[in-house]
């Protein structure tokens, strides 16, 4: 099992990211922050609040095409990240390579991305015929058992993700297929887990409070300017910008963190 430094790999993070800006911040923005914020402006008030605070019994009815928006958006953004990696992986790569790298190696992100999602339905479709069979016995029982089955689904695709977290670098660095690209990037994280787990927690804390304090500044100016709109569209335009930022740290540190699992 290879060594892992979290500290090692941000050092070389922050070097890469200062020598490579120029590259790196204009794909980020246009295939990571913009579809992102695209979307953003196109989700209605109602179900933006839902996502905030998801409620399945009075789930609200989605407008026509959105799910296609939301489908295309994660495909862009997927896209940019494999793109990201390529010029964090390759060194001396031009943009127009990385892209095209990108395109040729995204069907099969999509692909693991498709067995992901079979296997997490096989999982709640196990878990609700268990939940049928005891609920013919005890109402209490099944209720019980329903519950300790979602906690249990939940944590099963909470440790398949930190797991998985170096699928993309995996993908984009190799010309394996759906299911090596995921025994690889499953392998390379073994014993790593924690590790892992605290980076990525590290990095989503410093997300958040940066891109809500951006968001809450910028607003406070544009809506001195335009208004109500304006503050609106300008903090979210300011908390992608910002996010994205950390986002371009983060990938680049998973692409140091990916070298030293390799060895």
């Amino acid at each position: 099992m290879a060594t892992m430094s979290i500290g090692k790999a941000w050092e070389e993070a922050v070097a890469f990211v200062a020598r490579e800006a120029s590259l790196l911040l204009p794909v980020a923005l246009l295939f990571v922050a913009l579809p992102g914020l695209i979307l953003e402006q196109m989700t209605p008030p109602e179900l933006q609040a839902w996502f905030a605070q998801p409620k399945m019994e009075t789930i609200p009815a989605m407008p026509p095409g959105f799910g296609l928006a939301m489908m295309l958006t994660i495909i862009l953004i997927w896209f940019g990240s494999l793109a990201l990696f390529a010029l964090a992986l390759r060194p001396g790569i031009s943009v127009g390579e990385a892209l095209r790298l990108s395109l040729a190696r995204l069907p099969v992100l999509i692909g693991t991305a498709l067995v992901a999602a079979g296997a997490l339905a096989a999982i709640v479709i196990v878990a609700v015929l268990v939940g049928v069979v005891f609920s013919l016995a005890s109402k209490a029982l099944a209720a019980t058992l329903g519950l300790l089955l979602g906690l249990g689904a939940a944590g099963l695709v909470f440790y398949a993700s930190i797991r998985l977290v170096l699928l993309n670098p995996v993908v984009i660095d190799s010309q394996a297929g759906v299911m090596a690209s995921l025994r690889a990037a499953w392998a390379l994280t073994r014993g790593h887990f924690w590790r892992l787990f605290g980076f990525l927690i590290l990095v989503m804390i410093l997300s958040t409070i940066a891109s809500t304090a951006a968001q809450a500044v910028v607003g406070v100016l544009g809506g001195l300017i335009a208004g109500v709109d304006g503050a609106k569209l300008a903090g979210s335009i300011a908390a992608a910008i910002v996010s994205t930022v950390i986002q371009v740290y983060m990938l680049a540190m998973l692409a140091r963190l990916y070298r030293q699992a390799v060895g």
